[in-house]
């Protein structure tokens, strides 16, 4: 998450006079320095190894076997590194609105348990980590022929530079005597969480409650970041309540992190500081607000048109806001918008989008349900242009009353000119969407044949390329990455641990035993995936349910197309809403905007999805209509 999320504890403190301070602040800034050039280095590896891929597939038709496989073994890597430093800048994902509204010194307690809690994970989870490496070093790789333990060595590496971090963070930002204070609630809480284990295990589905509700609730509200909340609750309820030895927990982290497709995310990232400081951004926002600038709220209907524009083409959705609220948001605060609202309907549009193909979500309840993904992806387009539209009724009534006075109404031929110079940032997403479309590349590539535009179209038509700001766009990329990885990481094991507690089938059986048919089982199908959208990430939730509830669908006479656009729309409402939604977070992380400014402008938007998300339950011509 960006340093103005956190800004407490992203911004640099003065070392402590004590003399482990001192030391601390010395180490802290060697270590950090080393691990963001390696970070910022695997970001720039991944785009040449991708890159390569592409272009020896296309242009010399000899693909590279290997390229796919090398790209997530540093993708791990990467994250891992990106993680690290994200806990060292302060810019892992948090909810700050409790710890901002107590006094002085219990904000500094809980400002130091935000690291002393996440400390206590790494240190229960470091060595499973390690012997998960160890166990996947029998395993080779098919195109590469080596180790996997190459590529796993990244989570137990990562764990213990970033306990490390945290150590070194507390030693140079707190004094002595509060560290040692919240070491010992922190310890004391484990332990008391450990002694109590023998009379956990009869409660059964009572500490699912305890755990993911109550345990991870405290955390959240605490300020400890949604990652380690996630992850500490689970470590919990699977240590304490079951079996599962714990390197287990370390494999479903690591599946959580390795999906090949979440490549795209740091890719848009760098992508969208690319357009931005080649100019880009500057000629598409002139060309945007010459056009819709004299209309009342007419960037946040760009906003909200882009979005459904490129939703899609990364299949990642933080990537897809990746690459627009970098070129949108500093023109649209310049005219006065609020950052909580910009915020809020960003992650309002990426709960709009959702069902837009080539969403991966999409593609995900095709290979689970066996519904045709052809059929999903041509019922996804009308739905989201129905939700957008009530989206788009919030921005009229809340801009209703814009100033714009000081706003100049241009010129046709001035428009055509700004549109001339903008025409290379336009074209952008047509050229990234035909990559796709024509095979030239797969959706984690295609952000590498963006870059490569973005690099060409600064250097030699706006002339306009910093090449001493790429080093620091690298390490922001890594440490944005790193933030959002690791929060799906946990977001898997958790959803994992739910999966073994037999709460998914639990969920199924009262599902389908609801009263009203299809209308009854509808109501509630949106009720389940609301809240399951706000806890899971979105494809471990359709992972787990799909299977289950659209037999139940098809049974009471749901069309499965029609199931699977109400479906994936509650989910994403549920997905980016606080104060549990992690594409909430992720919109926050992407915007560089503190979580706690979009909580007083989101309710809007909300119930606009939610009204959306009503009338395409209601009427399922708006996802079946345009079916064979």
């Amino acid at each position: 998450m960006s340093p103005s999320l956190t800004h407490d504890l992203a911004q640099p403190l003065p070392a402590s006079r004590h003399p482990l301070g001192v030391l601390a602040a010395r180490l802290e800034s060697g270590l950090g320095a080393a691990v963001e050039a390696a970070a910022g280095s695997l970001v720039l590896v991944e785009i040449f190894v991708l890159l390569a891929g592409v272009i020896a597939r296309y242009v010399f038709h000899k693909p590279l076997v290997w390229s796919d496989e090398l790209a997530s073994v540093l993708f791990l890597w990467m994250s891992m590194l990106g993680a690290v430093v994200a806990l060292r800048r302060g810019e892992h994902m948090r909810m700050t609105g409790l710890v901002n509204r107590v006094g002085p010194h219990a904000q500094a307690l809980l400002e130091t348990l935000a690291l002393t809690v996440p400390l206590a994970f790494l240190a229960l989870v470091m060595w499973p980590a390690f012997e998960y490496a160890q166990e996947e070093m029998p395993v080779v790789s098919p195109a590469m022929e080596i180790s996997n333990a190459w590529r796993a060595s990244a989570i137990p590496v990562g764990i213990a530079l970033m306990a490390v971090m945290a150590l070194l963070r507390l030693f140079r930002q707190q004094p002595p005597k509060r560290i040692a204070l919240a070491v010992a609630a922190t310890a004391a809480v484990t332990l008391l969480f450990w002694l109590a284990g023998p009379l956990l295990a009869p409660l059964g589905k009572l500490n699912l409650v305890l755990f993911f509700v109550i345990v991870v609730a405290a955390c959240v509200f605490g300020g400890v970041p949604i990652a380690f909340s996630f992850a500490l609750a689970t470590f919990g309820y699977l240590a304490l309540t079951t079996r599962t030895p714990m390197l287990v927990l370390v494999g479903r982290l690591d599946e959580g992190m390795s999906h090949l497709i979440l490549l795209a995310v740091p890719l848009f990232i760098f992508l969208g500081a690319l357009i931005e400081m080649t100019g880009m951004a500057k000629a598409m926002i002139q060309f945007l607000a010459s056009l819709l600038g004299h209309v009342r709220g007419g960037l946040s209907y760009v906003l909200i048109g882009a979005m459904y524009l490129v939703s899609g083409i990364s299949g990642s959705k933080i990537a897809d806001m990746a690459a627009i609220a970098p070129v949108l948001f500093p023109e649209m605060k310049q005219r006065g918008a609020k950052p909580g609202d910009l915020v809020s309907l960003l992650a309002a549009t990426g709960a709009q989008t959702e069902t837009i193909p080539p969403s991966i979500v999409l593609i995900t309840i095709g290979s689970v349900t066996g519904v045709s993904i052809a059929a999903l992806f041509t019922g996804g387009l009308l739905p989201a242009v129905v939700v957008g539209v009530f989206l788009c009724a919030v921005v009229w009534w809340r801009y209703r009353r814009e100033d714009l006075s000081q706003v100049r109404r241009y010129a046709k031929a001035e428009i055509g000119k700004f549109l001339l110079v903008a025409l290379p940032a336009i074209a952008l997403p047509f050229v990234i969407r035909a990559a796709v479309v024509e095979g030239v590349a797969t959706a984690t590539e295609v952000s590498t044949i963006g870059i490569a535009y973005a690099v060409l179209v600064g250097l030699f038509i706006h002339r306009q390329f910093d090449l001493k700001r790429i080093p620091t766009m690298l390490v922001e990329t890594a440490s944005l990455t790193g933030a959002i990885i690791f929060i799906v990481g946990c977001a898997t094991a958790m959803a994992w641990g739910l999966t073994q507690s037999g709460f998914s089938q639990d969920l199924a059986k009262a599902m389908q035993s609801v009263p009203g048919g299809a209308i009854g089982f509808m109501g509630i199908s949106i009720v389940a995936f609301v809240v399951l959208g706000s806890v899971l990430e979105g494809i471990p939730a359709i992972v787990l349910f799909g299977p289950l509830l659209f037999p139940i669908a098809k049974a009471v006479g749901i069309h499965e197309v029609h199931y699977a656009m109400v479906v994936i729309f509650a989910m994403g409402i549920g997905l980016f809403s606080p104060p549990f939604g992690v594409g909430y977070y992720g919109a926050c992380a992407i915007s560089k905007i503190h979580p706690d400014e979009g909580l007083k402008h989101i309710g809007g938007y909300i119930v606009a999805l939610l009204l959306g998300l009503a009338v395409v339950a209601a009427v399922p011509w708006i996802s079946i209509g345009f079916l064979k």
